[in-house]
């Protein structure tokens, strides 16, 4: 048969796992489009085609065949997908793409305007053969011109006439160029690699996915799904007879233990060129299995669930005293996504540490810390996109809640001439917040300061805008207004040299504009030492 003389042409530490990996349920269906020959390959034209090679229907007086099966020989094919997951309205590809040699396994940019394919080393009217007298299987680019053709047809640079490359696909960004050869240096009979994409169109050097992927035996047909999840074709791996679909996660130095993909998608014979729908759960593959209508029959799927592949790193968080450096045991710790839902609340073991097992890999996380005497405080970080890393260690550190006669936060700032409370400065604000609810008895003044730049008079009036605007925004969380004065001061209180008439960069003078929280001294409260000082 067509693919599988195709395929002799080519020669072509356990993952830490969190969570349910499955292979997935699939309902497959038999496609009508198929013919007594070979019918393989598809790919995604956009969301309601796909390409695929079939005989060729190509009319001459004298029809050509392969004579290693007496088959035609493949053509590439469009066809509409259907409701019910059949293939209607097949035409054949119109340009240069298809010739009177085999053509087949096409991967698609997202904009629908390039495809990268595999056909005989035929280009510019040469055959070209090997030193053994063997035409190998090479891939080309075509680009897609006004008129709906594909033309512009050009051979991959890394194509060599002595070895065959091919079923390409591509991953989601089009960055990445995934295919298939039987170059020397691999690790079997067909490797699978990988090359960059550069933005002007040309390559990188290609790399083999490494022995998890590659075995001494035949890996081919790959296809990047949804989340970088690698689905590829293998007679090296263990499962159920010849050619079975795998499924492996790439991550950005390593990749997980391929995923046989069970029954009904694999069977005794050949199972191959597996592709998914990443909206609607849904795609096709082929496979020479008894029940078909020919040669390599498409088939195809419905999903229910697919494939999940979940792959975690640990965070370890260590709490300790900003000032002593002592280990805050007790401290409540939570683990917040990105929007800042809280996902986990614990509390520090005794060395002030905890634990999180189940984050996910390549996830954007916030760690928040509190505890009684201090002042909260949260980091943001990101898992490694790697299956073997150790624990990502999160060190916080949780500062005093006061110094000298103040409450302990970072200065808040203002935009020039302006007194709105910036988003920066709400952070801090909240921290006010947090020290005024734990001591009920405390009372505090905001004092607002401005540069020198403007009129004094026009200064001070800023400047008392913006400490009503700190103490507008700190009742608004629900304190007394009746706990917390406020006083503008403008330009009386510069912390640098700044004055009228010195020249200062932005920066030096952004110091100036500024709001400080002093305890008043009419509260009566005591400051007393933070906890395991």
């Amino acid at each position: 048969m067509i693919k599988k003389i195709t395929m002799l042409c080519l020669m072509f530490s356990m993952l830490y796992v969190t969570g349910q990996t499955t292979p997935g349920l699939y309902t497959i269906k038999n496609l009508d489009i198929n013919t007594k020959e070979s019918d393989f390959g598809t790919a995604f034209l956009g969301k309601d085609r796909v390409i695929f090679a079939a005989p060729t229907t190509n009319t001459m007086i004298v029809k050509k065949t392969w004579k290693e099966n007496g088959q035609q020989f493949l053509d590439l094919y469009t066809g509409l997908i259907t409701d019910d997951r059949q293939l209607i309205q097949k035409k054949r590809m119109p340009g240069d793409v298809n010739t009177k040699y085999h053509e087949a396994g096409v991967a698609v940019s997202k904009d629908l305007k390039t495809i990268y394919y595999t056909a005989n080393n035929f280009y510019e009217k040469q055959y070209l053969t090997d030193s053994t007298g063997v035409n190998n299987l090479q891939m080309f680019r075509a680009s897609l011109d006004l008129e709906g053709k594909w033309t512009e047809k050009e051979k991959l640079p890394f194509n060599h006439v002595e070895y065959s490359i091919g079923h390409p696909a591509l991953n989601h960004d089009d960055t990445k160029l995934y295919f298939v050869s039987d170059m020397p240096g691999g690790f079997g009979q067909a490797d699978i690699y990988v090359v960059d994409i550069n933005e002007d169109g040309s390559f990188g050097a290609p790399r083999n996915l490494g022995p998890k992927i590659n075995t001494e035996g035949r890996e081919m047909f790959p296809y990047i799904g949804k989340d970088n999840i690698l689905y590829f074709s293998s007679d090296g791996h263990s499962g159920y007879g010849k050619l079975d679909i795998f499924a492996t996660k790439i991550f950005d130095t390593t990749v997980s233990v391929p995923l046989s993909l069970e029954e009904p998608v694999n069977s005794i014979e050949d199972d191959f060129a597996f592709i998914i729908d990443d909206e609607k759960d849904r795609g096709f593959f082929s496979s020479n299995r008894d029940e078909g209508k020919g040669d390599d029959d498409i088939y195809s799927f419905l999903a229910s669930p697919g494939l999940h592949i979940h792959c975690g790193q640990a965070i370890t968080v260590n709490v300790k005293s900003e000032d002593s450096g002592e280990p805050v045991a007790g401290a409540t710790i939570e683990l917040r996504n990105e929007s800042g839902e809280v996902m986990e609340t614990v509390t520090a073991d005794a060395d002030g540490s905890y634990t999180f097992a189940s984050t996910l890999c390549d996830m954007p996380y916030v760690v928040f810390a509190t505890n009684k005497g201090f002042l909260n405080a949260e980091k943001a970080v990101r898992t490694a996109n790697d299956i073997d890393q150790s624990a990502l260690v999160v060190n916080m550190n949780l500062p005093a809640q006061f110094v000298s006669n103040k409450v302990n936060i970072n200065t808040i700032y203002f935009d020039f001439n302006k007194f709105n409370i910036r988003e920066d400065a709400a952070k801090e604000l909240d921290k006010v917040v947090q020290v005024m609810n734990e001591y009920p008895e405390l009372l505090i003044e905001a004092g607002s300061h401005t540069d020198s730049r403007g009129k004094d008079k026009y200064n001070m009036k800023l400047s008392e805008k913006r400490a009503k605007a700190t103490v507008d925004y700190i009742v608004s969380k629900g304190i007394d207004a009746s706990r917390i004065t406020y006083q503008g001061y403008g330009e009386t209180q510069l912390v640098n040299d700044c004055s009228n008439g010195k020249k200062c960069s932005e920066d030096e003078h952004q110091l100036n504009r500024r709001t400080e929280f002093n305890i008043n001294n009419e509260s009566g409260f005591e400051l007393v030492p933070t906890p395991q000082e």
